[in-house]
C-alpha cells in the first residue's frame, strides 16, 4: 500500500534501450532513475509503416498557445462546456463511411425477401429459404460482418496501418458486390448459381466490412487535433470551456449522422427491387461505392495517419498475462517497480491497458442490445409483410430508422445534451443505460403490435404464408418501433463507439474498436439461436422476451458500471500523463516488501534477463 505522506519519492522513467542512470542522495532518501524518453512524440515525422514519406502531426501544443487558458475548478463547475472545431478532413472521411453504409444497407434491405421467398411468391424472392432459414442466414451475415473487424483491427494496428487496411476493405467490398450483382441476374444464372453466388458474396462483403468498420471510425476521430480543456471567449463576449470530450462526442454524432444519410439507400434499392428486380437493387450500391475509392485517393495526402505501434497488441497480451497471474494487480506489470525485468513498455502503457480493460468490461451487456437492434433487419421486415402495405415494399420501412436518426441526432447534439449539461454532466454510462431502455421499449411496441396483427383477419395467427393475406392492419403502426430503435442507437451505439475510441491506448484503437464491434457479432449469434422461434404464432413472445432481457440488461449495466462515471475525467486524462511514475510510501520497508512479493511472481511470468 502506498501513501502520499512520506519522505520516500522514487521516480522511474523507462528508457527505450533500457539503459538506466542512477543518482543517489541518501540524506533525504530521494532515488532518481533518469532515462531518455522513448521517442514516441505524437508529432514525429512518420507514417504507418514508413517513416520517410508523410508527416504525422495530430497535436497542438496548448502550452505554446498564447490564447490557451486552462479552466479552474470553479470555472469547470460554472462555465458552459462546448465542443471544438471539426476539421474538413473529418467530413471527407465521413463520406467514405456514407458510401460504405449506402452500399451495406442498400444491399441488405432486400436480403430478407431475396432469401425467404421464391420467384413466384408475394413479395417475390430468389432462394426460397422460408422465414427461419432466411432469418438464420441474415444473422450469419451480421455475425460475419462484425467478427471480421477483429482481423481488420489487428492487421491495421500491427502491419498495414488504418489507411491501407481501409483500402483492402474497399477492394474486397467491390468484388463481393459485383459477384452478388452477376449471380442475381435471372436470365444468366440458375438457382444453384444464385445460392452459391449469394454465399460467396456475403462472405467477401463481410470481410470488406470488417476491414473498414474497425478502422474508419477510429481514423475519423484521429483527424481532430488533440487538445486539453481550455477557456475561449466567443464573439458575444461569453466565456465557455472548449471540452475535447464534447468535441469527440460531436465527431461520433456527425459520423453516425453520415451513416444514416447513407442508409437512405434503402428507399432506392427497395423500390428497384419491387419494380425492376434484385439485380437493379444490387447494381446501384456497386456503382455508388466507387465514391469511396475517389475520396480515398483524394484524401491520401490530406488525412492524418497515426503510425503503427511497436508490437503493441503483442505487448498488451503479455501485460494481461502478468495481470492474470498477479490477480490484476497493475503494479505487477509496471517497469518502474520491476526494472530488473526490462519490460519493453512504460508505466503509462500499463495504465492505458487498465483503461482499455475497463472499456471492454462495459461491452459485456451489448450483445443483448444488439439482438434487439437486429430485429429491425429481419423480423420487423417479416412483420411488415404480414400487414397492409398500401403499395409500399415490406422492407421499405427500415428507412424510418435512418430518417429518425437524421432528425434526432441534431436535436440531441444541439438541444438535449447542452440542456442536460447545464445541470449535470451526461456521462457515457448514463447514456448507454438510457439506450438499453429505449431498445427495450421498442421491443415492447413490437410485441403489442404483433398481438394486434394476430387479432386481425383474414389470417389471424398465421399471416406469413397465408394466400389470403395480409391481415387488415396498416403497416405504418411499425413506425414507433423504428423510432424507438433510432433513439436507442443515439444513446447506446454512438456512445459505445465514442467509449471504445476514447478508452483505448493510442496504438490499439482499431483493435479495441473491433472488440466493441465484435459484441454485435455475439448479438447476431444469439439472434440466430432464436431463429427457430421466428415463426407464427411465436413472434409475440419472442418480442416480449427480448424486451424483458434488454430492460434487465440495462439495470444490471447501471449497477455494475455506474461508478465509471465518477472516473471518466481521470481515465480520459491518461493520454496527457508522462511516461513517469511517482511512488511514495510512509514505510520504506513495507514498500520494498510489497514490491518484492510481486516481483517474484512477475519474473516467472515474464522472464526477461535482468541487467
Amino acid at each position: 500500500m502506498y501513501s502520499s505522506q512520506n519522505n520516500l519519492n522514487v521516480t522511474y522513467s523507462q528508457e527505450y534501450n533500457n539503459n538506466i542512470l542512477m543518482s543517489d542522495n541518501k540524506d533525504d532518501k530521494n532515488y532518481n532513475f533518469i532515462t531518455e524518453d522513448e521517442p514516441n512524440s505524437i508529432a514525429s515525422t512518420i507514417i504507418e509503416g514508413n517513416s520517410n514519406e508523410e508527416n504525422y502531426n495530430r497535436s497542438t501544443d496548448d502550452d505554446d498557445d498564447e490564447d490557451f487558458i486552462e479552466p479552474t475548478e470553479e470555472e469547470m463547475r460554472t462555465l458552459k462546456r462546448v465542443g471544438g472545431y471539426i476539421p474538413a478532413r473529418c467530413w471527407l472521411m465521413a463520406v467514405i463511411e456514407l458510401s460504405e453504409r449506402f452500399s451495406y444497407y442498400g444491399l441488405s434491405a432486400p436480403f430478407q425477401n431475396y432469401m425467404q421467398n421464391g420467384p413466384y411468391d408475394t413479395p417475390p424472392g430468389a432462394l426460397s429459404l422460408n422465414t427461419q432459414g432466411a432469418t438464420g442466414l441474415s444473422y450469419f451475415f451480421q455475425f460475419w460482418c462484425y467478427i471480421t473487424p477483429i482481423f481488420g483491427g489487428y492487421m491495421a494496428d500491427t502491419y498495414w496501418g488504418k489507411y491501407n487496411t481501409i483500402w483492402v476493405g474497399v477492394i474486397s467490398y467491390i468484388c463481393g458486390i459485383f459477384i452478388l450483382f452477376m449471380t442475381s441476374l435471372p436470365k444468366l444464372t440458375s438457382y444453384s448459381a444464385a445460392m452459391g453466388g449469394f454465399i460467396v458474396s456475403i462472405i467477401i462483403i463481410g470481410l470488406g466490412t470488417g476491414m473498414i468498420k474497425a478502422n474508419l471510425s477510429v481514423m475519423i476521430a484521429e483527424q481532430v487535433p488533440k487538445r486539453k480543456r481550455r477557456i475561449i471567449t466567443r464573439k458575444d463576449g461569453t466565456r465557455v470551456i472548449e471540452d475535447p470530450d464534447i468535441t469527440l462526442q460531436n465527431v461520433f454524432m456527425a459520423f453516425y449522422f453520415m451513416i444514416n444519410v447513407g442508409s437512405l439507400s434503402v428507399m432506392a434499392t427497395t423500390e428497384l427491387e419491387a419494380r425492376k428486380g434484385f439485380w437493379a437493387a444490387y447494381l446501384l450500391p456497386f456503382c455508388f461505392f466507387w465514391v469511396a475509392v475517389v475520396v480515398l485517393m483524394i484524401g491520401n495526402k490530406r488525412f492524418i495517419k497515426v503510425p503503427i505501434g511497436d508490437k503493441t497488441i503483442s505487448k498488451s497480451f503479455k501485460v494481461v498475462g502478468i495481470l492474470i497471474k498477479n490477480k490484476f494487480n497493475y503494479e505487477s506489470a509496471k517497469p518502474s517497480i520491476h526494472p530488473e525485468c526490462n519490460y519493453p513498455w512504460t508505466d503509462k502503457f500499463v495504465e492505458e491497458i487498465r483503461r482499455a480493460i475497463k472499456a471492454c468490461n462495459v461491452f459485456y451487456f451489448y450483445p443483448i442490445y444488439w439482438v434487439c437492434y437486429g430485429q429491425m433487419l429481419n423480423n420487423f421486415v417479416t412483420q411488415g409483410g404480414q400487414m397492409e402495405l398500401h403499395d409500399l415494399p415490406n422492407d421499405f420501412l427500415q428507412v424510418i430508422d435512418s430518417i429518425a436518426l437524421i432528425v434526432f441526432i441534431p436535436i440531441c447534439e444541439r438541444l438535449i445534451y447542452p440542456f442536460v449539461r447545464r445541470f449535470t454532466p451526461l456521462r457515457p454510462i448514463t447514456k448507454i443505460t438510457i439506450g438499453f431502455f429505449f431498445g427495450s421499449f421498442s421491443m415492447v411496441w413490437a410485441a403489442v403490435l404483433q398481438w394486434f396483427v394476430y387479432q386481425k383477419p383474414p389470417c389471424y395467427y398465421h399471416p406469413t404464408n397465408c394466400p389470403n393475406g395480409p391481415n387488415h392492419i396498416h403497416v405504418c403502426w411499425q413506425v414507433p418501433a423504428y423510432c424507438l430503435i433510432a433513439l436507442s442507437e443515439i444513446f447506446a451505439s454512438i456512445t459505445g463507439l465514442e467509449y471504445a475510441y476514447s478508452k483505448a491506448p493510442a496504438s490499439m484503437k482499431s483493435f479495441i474498436m473491433s472488440i466493441f464491434l465484435f459484441t454485435t457479432a455475439i448479438g447476431s449469434a444469439l439472434g440466430a439461436a432464436l431463429s427457430p422461434v421466428s415463426i407464427d404464432p411465436k413472434f409475440t413472445w419472442q418480442y416480449v422476451g427480448l424486451a424483458v432481457s434488454c430492460f434487465i440488461a440495462g439495470i444490471a449495466f447501471w449497477l455494475c458500471f455506474s461508478r465509471y462515471n465518477d472516473e471518466e475525467d481521470e481515465l480520459n486524462n491518461i493520454d496527457d500523463q508522462p511516461d513517469v511514475i511517482q511512488i511514495s510510501s510512509e514505510n520504506e520497508n513495507d514498500d520494498l516488501e510489497a514490491k518484492n512479493s510481486i516481483r517474484s511472481r512477475v519474473i516467472s511470468t515474464y522472464p526477461y534477463e535482468s541487467d
